[in-house]
């Protein structure tokens, strides 16, 4: 990966300049080492917190400036960074994302940024939200679709171990639609396979897809240099904050330090259903990197 004009790089290398924090240098050396991928591994997590005599949340929050170094912002110019820890014990990066010339609808929150990045790692739910400054409604309302919304603890730099529904009281969620099966759960749709590798990929996103309002089931497939990644479609029983699947595929892309890396061909695979995404994928990916999308329509 070439480093040399990376925005990230840049920042977390100023970061390191900037602060007098033993925890933020090692952990910004960290990713340097790991080539910028925006994770940390339990064990490493572990190894930080008996290093510097921090629990688990004190350490996350010393992560936000570093997860913050991920943002994307030509609109806002406001940089947030978040961390959701997984089941696993894992931390996972995410950071907002603005696409310019294009919709502000497009754009990626912090908290979608890592919990997504979670998701596309495996685990199977997140027990904890990590971030800069007070989730918004949107944000709110999307983190009421996890398989732990009811036990999730949304932590802040100014006060920690709040329960979600404390900042959504009385919410309006996937339990007032008759879902059982919420976002992390197992579930997968059966798709028929075909076409080459990064078609193949695109349909697998999909088939692991979270869509239970319109069963509109929809993954993308990016070629990033020599690598293939994907994004899957999440929706929201509130519908406006649904995730759409190359958002979480430019967001986690650039969580696995690809940031320089050229996307060269990008494929949507999506179920026949009342709802599309071809149109509004079409759009960010024109706009945003000059390219025309392969469509695979699936029954």
């Amino acid at each position: 990966m070439d480093m040399v004009k990376n925005d990230v790089l840049i920042r977390l290398e100023q970061l390191l300049a900037d602060t007098d924090e033993n925890v933020v240098r090692q952990i910004v050396e960290f990713l340097i080492s790991q080539n910028l991928v925006g994770k940390i591994n339990r064990s490493d997590v572990e190894n930080l917190r008996t290093q510097f005599d921090l629990s688990t949340v004190e350490l996350a929050l010393a992560c936000l400036p570093i997860a913050a170094c991920y943002a994307t912002v030509p609109v806002s110019h406001f940089y947030v960074g978040a961390v959701a820890i997984g089941e696993s014990g894992n931390f996972y990066f995410g950071a907002n994302q603005e696409f310019a010339k294009d919709a502000i609808q497009q754009s990626v929150h912090a908290e979608q940024s890592a919990i997504s990045h979670a998701w596309l790692e495996g685990e199977k739910s997140v027990t904890d939200v990590v971030v800069n400054y007070t989730p918004c409604g949107h944000c709110r309302q999307f983190m009421n679709e996890l398989n732990t919304s009811s036990e999730l603890k949304i932590h802040l730099p100014h006060s920690q171990n709040n329960l979600l529904h404390s900042y959504l009281p009385d919410a309006f969620g996937p339990k007032n639609l008759d879902i059982d099966l919420l976002m992390f759960d197992a579930q997968q749709q059966d798709f028929t396979p075909q076409g080459d590798e990064l078609v193949q990929s695109a349909i697998n996103a999909a088939s692991l897809s979270y869509a239970p309002y319109s069963d509109a089931f929809s993954g993308i497939a990016l070629q990033v240099g020599d690598k293939i990644v994907t994004g899957r479609y999440i929706e929201n029983a509130a519908f406006n904050p649904s995730f759409l699947p190359l958002q979480c595929a430019l967001n986690y892309s650039r969580l696995q330090g690809y940031q320089n890396s050229q996307v060269t061909r990008i494929v949507l695979a999506e179920k026949d259903a009342v709802l599309s995404h071809k149109n509004i994928t079409a759009s960010l990916a024109q706009s945003l990197l000059g390219l025309e999308i392969e469509y695979v329509q699936l029954s």
